[in-house]
């Protein structure tokens, strides 16, 4: 099972501060979302009113189509999981993952396999766990969780290449024995793009794109070739990275090709692909561009 999530014209300020402003945004059930934005826009914010952390100033939060705010029967099935988790210091790692069986999905089993196929200490103190094993914990605890939402919210940081990796294999193989709605806010942004089906990208406060992945990377083009002939090929367009070895350069540019240049551009050689999401996002939130 999978939930559904709704937001109406969400505000939420702190103060005189709008964290969010103005957001509708819809979310099909049963997909993996990438929530992107840069610092302090608004990412952990959104996800802590869809756990019901905070309840927005104006608007309506709806998760399955029910209020989530003081919603124990909804609230119970979502899972917001940050970066080190919330747990108790005190307790041992076991006792740790034990505490999710709270949760009315959660599966203490799987929990402990993973534990033990990602080397974590059931014995010792969470207190006295590096930043990676205590990342590690909480990636454990919210995928055990199996919740019909579940957050990750740059739960990755402090892992290292290798445990990311299997961290975004063991999601994606759970999501797909078990589906549920999973949404991923990092800024590792190429690092995932491949598990992505949709992107939200939120900018100062509100809703700039809601797209599925294929229309975001389909706004540019990757152009990799010998020197002079990319060149000739992106003349006149918008670029948006380059990079150049020896006498071959690769350049990342805005706007979909026309067909004439895209035959242009092959009979020279050059090869062209999609946009990289990450440079297309740090094009879209550049603070030189009017933003949402």
């Amino acid at each position: 099972m999978s939930f559904s999530v709704s937001l109406r014209g969400v505000t939420l300020k702190y103060r005189a501060t709008e964290a969010l402003s103005d957001i509708d945004l819809d979310l099909e059930a049963g997909k993996i979302y990438g929530l992107l934005g840069r610092n302090g826009a608004g990412k952990t914010t959104l996800l802590s009113l869809l756990a019901a952390f905070r309840r927005p100033t104006a608007g309506e939060v709806r998760v399955d189509g029910r209020p989530v705010w003081e919603n124990a029967e909804v609230v119970s099935r979502v899972a917001l999981v940050r970066e080190g988790g919330d747990f108790d210091d005190s307790e041992n790692v076991r006792s740790a993952l034990e505490t999710g069986e709270l949760r009315p999905s959660f599966d203490l089993d799987y929990a402990l396999r993973l534990a033990d196929e990602f080397e974590l200490p059931l014995k010792t103190k969470v207190r006295e766990l590096s930043r990676g094993k205590r990342s590690v914990l909480a990636a454990v605890s919210g995928l055990a969780a199996r919740a019909e939402l579940t957050m990750f919210d740059e739960v990755h940081l402090g892992m290292d290449a290798p445990t990311r990796d299997r961290f975004y294999s063991e999601l994606l193989a759970d999501y797909m024995e078990r589906p549920r709605t999973v949404i991923l806010s990092t800024h590792l942004i190429d690092e995932v793009a491949n598990y992505l089906e949709e992107v939200v990208i939120v900018d100062r406060g509100r809703l700039l794109r809601h797209d599925p992945l294929e229309a975001l990377q389909g706004m540019g083009a990757a152009l990799t070739g010998p020197a002079e002939a990319v060149d000739d090929a992106v003349a006149g367009l918008e670029t948006l990275a380059e990079q150049r070895l020896g006498g071959t350069k690769s350049v990342t540019v805005a706007g979909a090709l026309d067909a004439g240049r895209r035959e242009r551009a092959a009979a020279a050689g050059v090869e062209i692909g999609p946009v990289g999401l990450q440079d297309l996002f740090i094009h879209l939130t550049d603070p030189e561009r009017t933003g949402a």
